[in-house]
């Protein structure tokens, strides 16, 4: 697995936040049986940079905790068949990875969100990466049914991770 983590601001979230990211990324995979290794990028920022992709990539012109770019185009959620066939779409041709997406986070609302909901800012982080993971084995929550769907395996997560309210 690739994981490029990158911290771009001056906000000292005073966390190990790479090895949060890193063992919700690690268990996502697993829970979602993704047979390939794959390659992810993760930016965590501030509010203000948020907002402006926020503002550029969705036309909503607020900052928000999670921004998740999936790279895979899938039939259902974490249906990994059929991708070898467009192979040049998905996988990169160096390393043969999986390119599964980008993930930013705002580390404001990771801290405004923790004191917000009374929990840890390490649960708030760990919440925020599995919920975008869950975007990018393709889950969304515009329904009812699929946001049911999305939030049980988001909680199996980081209820296998011990990462509790």
């Amino acid at each position: 697995m690739t994981l490029n983590i990158e911290y771009e601001t001056e906000i000292n979230l005073n966390l190990d936040y790479k090895d949060i990211i890193t063992k919700v990324v690690d268990k996502s995979l697993n829970l979602e049986q993704c047979p390939y290794e794959v390659e992810l990028n993760v930016i965590l920022t501030d509010n203000q940079e948020i907002q402006e992709i926020n503002r550029q990539y969705r036309k909503i012109d607020a900052p928000t905790d999670v921004l998740s770019f999936p790279l895979v185009d899938y039939k259902e959620p974490s249906d990994f068949s059929g991708l070898e066939e467009a192979a040049d779409d998905y996988f990169n041709p160096e390393t043969g990875e999986l390119l599964l997406g980008d993930i930013i986070l705002s580390v404001e609302k990771v801290m405004e969100q923790a004191k917000e909901y009374g929990h840890s800012k390490e649960r708030e982080l760990a919440f925020l990466t599995a919920h975008s993971m869950m975007h990018l084995f393709g889950y969304d929550h515009m329904e009812e049914k699929e946001r049911l769907l999305m939030e049980t395996r988001q909680n199996k997560v980081l209820e296998e991770l011990q990462i509790n309210r």
